[in-house]
């Protein structure tokens, strides 16, 4: 346990190092964010928490996100053609997916005060475990929840967060996945599993350890296969 924990804590300074002003491009997000602080609009103590929530989410949440896309669509062949004849709908098939899935499946909070939830009191202070993918499946909030479905506005998710407390990177993840959707859809017919998936087993994190799918260009007759691997 000490040497896990030793380990930990070189990983984190490790970690904080790479966040802080100096070790950043002067014309990246991070230098923004430091800009951001520099101008008042937060702390110069929460700077760099913020430039690791953003790079963490793109080393797997965003990855996550994107496989989550992949996987839906493979599963889903209609709602793929669907997207090739209204590729305006790509933030909507993002967010969906997002929503269908959960790659960040639950997150702490903490009660800024006290607070009855259901007949139970949670007193200030209290961390709290917050089920996000449960709540993206709510049948009280969402028809048919288990059904991945572009006619449905996601709007309203809670894969990313909400209020304050929304993902940094979200604007950044949307535009990947708009990217990345709006080039298949002008060049795939069609997205298939070639093997079953197998899926990374983690507490928070919804994901695959091996999603190997087969997309099949558009009156072509050649095929790509892709293979898709958890970063964690």
């Amino acid at each position: 346990m000490k040497a896990d924990a030793h380990r930990v804590a070189e990983l984190s300074a490790w970690v904080r190092a790479q966040c802080a002003r100096a070790a950043l491009a002067e014309d990246g997000f991070g230098a923004r964010i430091w800009a951001a602080a520099d101008r008042g609009d937060l702390t110069h103590v929460q700077a760099p928490l913020v430039v690791r929530s953003l790079l963490t989410a793109g080393v797997d949440t965003t990855v996550h996100g994107l496989a989550a896309c992949l996987y839906a669509f493979a599963t889903h062949p209609e709602q793929w053609q669907r997207l090739r004849e209204r590729p305006e709908l790509v933030r909507v098939a993002f967010d969906e997916a997002v929503r269908w899935q959960s790659p960040v499946q639950t997150f702490f909070r903490t009660a800024t005060t006290d607070v009855t939830i259901a007949g139970t009191v949670v007193p200030e202070g209290t961390k709290i475990l917050m089920f996000l993918g449960a709540a993206n499946r709510d049948p009280d909030r969402w028809d048919d929840p288990d059904r991945f479905d572009l006619t449905r506005d996601p709007s309203g998710h809670v894969g990313f967060g909400m209020g304050i407390h929304q993902c940094v990177g979200l604007h950044v993840a949307r535009l990947e996945a708009e990217a990345l959707l709006t080039a298949l859809a002008r060049r795939v017919a069609h997205i298939e599993l070639t093997a079953n998936p197998r899926r990374h087993l983690n507490n928070t994190l919804r994901s695959w350890a091996s999603l190997p799918v087969r997309v099949r260009p558009g009156g072509a007759e050649s095929t790509t296969i892709a293979h898709i691997s958890s970063p964690s």
